[in-house]
């Protein structure tokens, strides 16, 4: 498998420490910066043409690195952790969330998973704003009208849209990111802030953003628009069903850019078609990068390919964290980030 990424270089050093760097299979292409940065301390292998790897390909990875830098594009099940002589010792993930790898699974099998928490904060939270902006004002039917030349000019009744300044924000999920969704659109457009939580949120953090917790039926209730900030997970699977999409105001717009499985899809397209909601911005879906045929057909929805992160800054960041996690790793240092593994198991240990 190796054979067929291309090594990354020029690498400093003779040859001698070139054959004792750890291999890194970084499985998609990342920023010229981090790429440059990978080739100076490790044996980085890149994926050239930039395709996703196959479970046959990732498997090999797993049998011939000592490291995988993977993406969210990369399943890795249990099936393709579980391969025999396993010679990988490290997972990181570029990307905050981590529901493409199975954390249990790689758990018994002694791997170390890390992720790239808090560098792409301020970069998702400014996407759900700019969703929520484009959906309540229509954005998108106006710029395909114009594009398609079927703009005939001003008039009064010309796609009119819906007012954001002043209205109500529900957050479902108040961590980095959705703390940082209430700061903007309160400061920024004098909404009320209404939070759901899971974990326990400090009446400090709360009271300085000026926010307000409720159940999630209740925000759901409350709320003219939704945006949705919790992690992939079996409890938060299909958490916004067609039940909860009924209990959301006729008015109100549901803003995801979580992950896809966390809205039951069908159920939202049945909801947008019947007018249940208003509409919807989303940026993830439920079988990326397939989006279904019906959501695509829908004028009251704003759709992005998965760009919550994709600023410059924020992917460079990412792909730097990654890094640093694994020269933690190989330098025998607890790295920051770890999600699986036992602490302290740095290779310096095993």
């Amino acid at each position: 498998m190796l054979d067929s990424l291309e090594a990354a270089g020029p690498r400093e050093g003779g040859g001698d420490e070139q054959v004792t760097r750890p291999t890194v299979v970084v499985t998609r292409r990342l920023p010229d910066t981090v790429e440059r940065a990978l080739a100076g301390r490790f044996d980085a292998r890149l994926n050239s043409d930039d395709h996703p790897l196959s479970p046959g390909d990732l498997r090999a990875a797993l049998r011939e690195a000592d490291a995988l830098l993977c993406t969210v594009t990369d399943s890795l099940t249990a099936d393709v952790l579980g391969v025999a002589e396993l010679r990988t010792r490290i997972v990181a993930n570029f990307g905050v969330g981590y529901n493409n790898i199975d954390v249990a699974a790689a758990r018994r099998l002694g791997l170390v998973v890390t992720n790239t928490p808090d560098v792409l904060t301020d970069d998702t939270a400014d996407l759900a704003l700019a969703l929520m902006l484009a959906v309540a004002r229509r954005m998108g039917e106006g710029e395909r009208q114009l594009r398609a030349g079927d703009w005939a000019g001003w008039r009064p009744r010309h796609l009119m849209g819906t007012r954001v300044n002043g209205k109500t924000i529900g957050i479902v999920g108040f961590g980095r990111i959705g703390q940082a969704v209430a700061r903007r659109a309160r400061s920024g457009f004098g909404m009320s802030v209404l939070f759901a939580s899971r974990r326990s949120v400090a009446d400090e953090v709360a009271i300085g953003i000026g926010a307000e917790q409720r159940s999630l039926d209740a925000l759901l209730a409350e709320a003219d628009f939704v945006s949705l900030h919790v992690p992939a997970t079996p409890e938060t699977y299909h958490l916004i069903d067609a039940r909860r999409l009924r209990m959301m105001q006729r008015h109100a717009f549901l803003i995801n850019t979580a992950r896809g499985d966390v809205v039951d899809e069908v159920a939202l397209i049945d909801a947008l078609q019947a007018g249940t909601i208003a509409g919807a911005g989303l940026d993830v879906y439920e079988q990326e990068p397939s989006v279904p045929d019906a959501l695509i057909a829908l004028t009251n929805v704003v759709l992005l390919p998965h760009l919550g992160s994709a600023t410059m800054e924020s992917r460079t960041a990412m792909g730097m964290r990654a890094m640093e996690n694994l020269v933690a790793f190989f330098e025998g240092r607890e790295p920051a980030d770890i999600v699986a593994g036992q602490r302290g198991s740095g290779a310096a240990g095993r």
